[in-house]
Order: structure tokens, then C-alpha cells, then sequence
């Protein structure tokens, strides 16, 4: 039988209160350490290909409204609108299908395919992006697995490197310096986002 609250030792109940809130800030503790070094791992691998680029932004779409873009990077290629998503498990997506399917170890959710979204996001830049290329990706975190192949616009974070080669600010000068004006032109286009991550 468990003894009434009135006979058990304050100072048992204090530490056991004590610990408890000490477990609960190290819990908290390792969650803003696992934030921050993830912040940091997306954030370097933007700088890994981007000459500039702004985050958390809003953009017109042409219609009276706006949408967030997460990163506009200006590349040798041209503008690189990176919508990021950071979705642990192992997803099931693919061009054609309206949903695409995450499952974990502790449940099955679906979430709309973003290619959509992407596809306006790209042309609400290009409305101002002059004759510079712009092209869109969906970057996912490595914590996601597609096990059936990735849709065409999708790449894994790390991966970006490759697809946009490592910055070497030398060389990349003369492949941006045409770029240039019209960046600029798609930079005071944007304004801040409440929705900021970045």
C-alpha cells in the first residue's frame, strides 16, 4: 500500500521532484542541440552552392497574394528556389499521385504532393527573374528514404553539391556577374516571412 502524501519525507518528495525536472530540461536540452545542429547542417550545405541567396522569404504571386519560399539561392546556373522539407521516414511518392505517403515506426500519414506548390513558387520568380534561369527542387532532410526512387523534382539535402557544384567564389564570379541585375531585381521583390525557420 502506498503511504498518504502527508507521511512521505518532504525531502524525498523534493528530490524526486528535483529529478524529474532535471530529466525534463536535459530532454529539452538535447531537442534545441538536435535543432540547432540540423539548422546548421541545412545551412551549410545551402552556402555549399549558393554565390547569395535569402531564406524565409514571401514573394508575389501575381494575383493579390504571396507565397513563402524557403531559400532563393543564386547559383552558377541561375536562381535555385529550394523548398525544404524535413520529414523523417521512409516516403512513397511519385509524379502523378496527388498524395504522397510517410511511414514511421509508430504510424502512416499522407501529406499533398509539393510539387504543386513548387511549380508556382518558380514561376512567381521568373515573373521578375528577367532572362536568368530559375529552377526548383524539393530538398529533403536525410532522415527521409524513398525506397522507390525520388520524383523528378525531389533531391536529398546532401546531394545538392552535386547537383550545383561546390562554390568556388573565383571561378563562380564570372558565371553570376551576368545574373546579378536580375537577382537584385528578385531580391527587393521578396520581402520577410512570419513563417521563418531560417
Amino acid at each position: 500500500m502506498f503511504e498518504p502524501l502527508n507521511r512521505i519525507d518532504p525531502r524525498l518528495l523534493a528530490g524526486a521532484v528535483g529529478a524529474f525536472a532535471l530529466g525534463a530540461f536535459v530532454f529539452w536540452l538535447y531537442g534545441l542541440y538536435r535543432r540547432f545542429t540540423a539548422r546548421r547542417a541545412v545551412l551549410a550545405a545551402v552556402r555549399s552552392v549558393a554565390y547569395d541567396s535569402v531564406a524565409d522569404v514571401l514573394i508575389s504571386d501575381g494575383m493579390d497574394g504571396f507565397l513563402h519560399i524557403d531559400f532563393l539561392i543564386l547559383t552558377q546556373r541561375g536562381i535555385l528556389v529550394l523548398d525544404l522539407r524535413e520529414i523523417p521516414g521512409v516516403i512513397f511518392g511519385g509524379d502523378q499521385m496527388n498524395e504522397w505517403t510517410v511511414m514511421t515506426r509508430r504510424r502512416r500519414y499522407t501529406f499533398a504532393n509539393p510539387q504543386g506548390p513548387l511549380l508556382d513558387r518558380i514561376a512567381a520568380v521568373r515573373q521578375v527573374a528577367g532572362d536568368t534561369p530559375v529552377e526548383g527542387r524539393i530538398a529533403f532532410t536525410g532522415r527521409a528514404k524513398f525506397p522507390k526512387g525520388r520524383p523528378k523534382s525531389v533531391l536529398m539535402l546532401e546531394s545538392l553539391k552535386v547537383e550545383y557544384a561546390a562554390v568556388d567564389r573565383q571561378t563562380m564570379e564570372a558565371a553570376v556577374t551576368r545574373y546579378q541585375v536580375d537577382w537584385k531585381r528578385v531580391r527587393d521583390c521578396t520581402r520577410p516571412s512570419e513563417l521563418r525557420r531560417y
